[in-house]
């Protein structure tokens, strides 16, 4: 049954085709007239951000007092924005994308460091209470079930445990499959909104994501299963793996690239231990193009992020590689990826869910690729220590392999002294000489100490 076939105007015909007398056809500002002053809100996130909700529930800024909405990758235009009173409506955070980082900086929003496999179980163990939960859907397939369409992520979680569940049915919201799917009976009010997916736009590959591309690719073997992230490298790397052979996926991010790896031939999952002959994710984001193809592609499946970032589920994928960036990494291995000092610009993610999958994999690999400098060229991204307040997300213990455009180095099982040695190696030339300095000077004064 199609969205266009819902009698807009009557919610017992809805009710009716669904045996669901307690779902209740309601307007988009009802939808948001049923959140209360101290209402803890979950709505989806990434390319399901409900923008429109999110621009009314703003409109009720003075009526509201002490409402968090809680949710992961916001995209879009922040609604709550300079106008509106923080302290009456907030965003909180798992997961910082662009709308967010100034107004976390600010204090205006808060973040929760969280590993992406453990968010669902905040709501499952009531750490966060949940009054409301806010679903962007898609169409109810002849069955009664819709489908989260491209973010599952921690909605499930938010749909058992909100007390109350709204669903924004949007006729654009492709229908996808595994734990996806929703009863209309778990479902409380339905809103019949439709509005463009926030969609990402394909990042620049330049010469330096080339060059890391072209050292990383011989690690990867014909029978692989990759998990990518976001950014020119990951884009860069599913480039240069045409001609492998049955690659697999089990990812947190579907995007464009294992998309067109798939119509190529080079993704088949055929030799995948876990779920062969299926691309596993928990969100997809991407162009238009993406999001048709996803559509009722049972070669899909989405998972909760308890599931695809369990790492003893990712480590059960035998040569499971794992490919992740950096902001910086000290001289020891620890890998800052979501603050510059105390500054917030991004979130735990799966980063060590997958560094920990990966490393414990047969024949797997955990690959942090980073460009030797920042952007602008001015500062290396391989340091001594890591700047004041910067938060470790992968661990010395945890760190396997590191790449820049200079190298590939692996860490696991080396000393303090040749994690040092390595790193430098692959560090940009201008700035090897002052690195090989600090650490020069930092071990004589361990050494000094030491004697006395």
């Amino acid at each position: 049954m199609l969205s266009s076939e819902i009698d807009q105007g009557h919610s017992i015909s809805f009710q009716h085709t669904f045996n669901s007398p307690k779902t209740e056809l309601i307007s988009i500002e009802d939808a948001s007239r049923l959140i209360h002053s101290g209402d803890n809100v979950y709505v989806s996130g990434n390319a399901a951000s409900p923008k429109s909700f999110l621009t009314t529930l703003a409109k009720r800024k003075n009526e509201l007092e002490d409402v968090s909405v809680y949710h992961l990758l916001l995209m879009g235009k922040d609604p709550f924005d300079e106008d509106t009173n923080h302290k009456n409506l907030r965003h909180v955070s798992f997961f910082v994308g662009a709308a967010a980082p100034k107004a976390i900086q600010s204090h205006k929003a808060d973040y929760i460091p969280v590993f992406l496999s453990e968010i669902p179980s905040l709501f499952f163990k009531e750490i966060i209470p949940l009054d409301v939960a806010y679903i962007m859907v898609s169409p109810p397939n002849e069955d009664g079930f819709v489908s989260l369409g491209v973010e599952c992520a921690a909605s499930k979680a938010a749909i058992e445990k909100g007390k109350v569940v709204i669903a924004q049915v949007n006729q654009k919201m492709p229908f996808t499959y595994g734990e996806s799917l929703v009863p209309i009976s778990k479902i409380h009010y339905i809103v019949e909104h439709n509005e463009s997916l926030c969609e990402l736009e394909k990042p620049e590959i330049g010469e330096i994501e080339q060059k890391i591309a072209q050292i990383i690719s011989p690690l990867i073997e014909d029978g692989s299963t990759l998990q990518l992230g976001i950014g020119g490298i990951p884009n860069a790397i599913m480039s240069a793996l045409d001609g492998k052979n049955d690659l697999g996926v089990h990812t947190e991010m579907f995007s464009d690239g294992l998309m067109e790896m798939i119509q190529k031939g080079v993704i088949t999952n055929k030799r995948k231990t876990v779920h062969p002959g299926l691309s596993i994710a928990t969100f997809i984001l991407g162009s238009k193009e993406l999001y048709e193809f996803v559509n009722h592609n049972k070669e899909i499946k989405l998972l909760p992020t308890d599931d695809t970032n369990n790492p003893f589920l990712i480590s059960q994928n035998d040569k499971m590689v794992s490919i992740n960036s950096a902001i910086e990494i000290d001289l020891s291995g620890q890998v800052c990826s979501d603050s510059i000092g105390t500054q917030i610009y991004s979130g735990f993610g799966g980063q060590l869910d997958f560094v920990r999958g990966a490393s414990a994999s047969k024949g797997g690999k955990a690959i942090i690729a980073l460009p030797s400098m920042t952007k602008n060229g001015k500062y290396s991204r391989i340091v001594p220590t890591l700047k004041q307040g910067a938060g470790v997300v992968t661990t010395r213990a945890d760190i396997h392999y590191v790449a820049t455009e200079y190298g590939i180095v692996s860490l696991k099982g080396k000393t303090l002294r040749q994690r040092a040695e390595l790193l430098i190696a692959i560090a940009h030339p201008n700035v090897r000489h002052e690195l090989e300095e600090w650490f020069q000077k930092s071990n004589q004064s361990y050494q000094s100490k030491e004697k006395m």
